[in-house]
């Protein structure tokens, strides 16, 4: 057991969510599969319980709790990206896998989960030291879903 764990709740499908990030990411794995050892409100002896996963790294535990816990986006994984297409497989596996888009790099994959798929580049843009570059990179990035790294390097070099 370790000592933090990051713990999400599911609808009864915590074990399809850790399969699809172990497949999805590297670092990524399916643990320990717990059933429950008796009828429940809401699942009878026998049924997945909880989930034991890692997700680039990170432990995780998945609940199947029921529909009455909700996702938000005050929890969100954030994924560093290096090159584009990095960027375009992580985000279009989140999204093409019944997920959604949101803004400036975020997106929520099927079970609610928020993710941000973050290329290491958009830190570059918000420390340059040429504030109106910064700026222009900045703006450019606000009007994006997934995150178009030519774009942005084209937005901070003033093209």
């Amino acid at each position: 057991m370790h000592k933090n764990t990051i713990y999400l709740c599911f609808d009864g499908d915590a074990e399809d969510a850790a399969r699809f990030y172990a497949d999805t990411f590297p670092d990524s794995a399916v643990g320990a599969i717990h059933c429950a050892p008796g009828d429940y409100p809401g699942g009878k002896a026998g049924d997945v319980l909880m989930v034991e996963f890692t997700v680039l790294g990170l432990p995780c535990m998945g609940l199947n709790g029921g529909a009455h816990f909700e996702h938000s986006e005050a929890f969100s994984f954030q994924v560093a990206t290096t090159t584009q297409e990095e960027t375009d497989r992580y985000w279009n596996a989140i999204v093409g896998h019944g997920g959604q888009e949101s803004a400036c790099g975020w997106c929520k994959d099927k079970w609610g989960i928020s993710w941000q798929i973050t290329p290491v580049q958009l830190m570059r843009i918000y420390t340059h030291p040429d504030r109106a570059a910064a700026q222009r990179a900045f703006a450019a990035m606000m009007t994006m879903k997934k995150i178009d790294i030519a774009a942005i390097e084209a937005a901070l070099a003033g093209r």
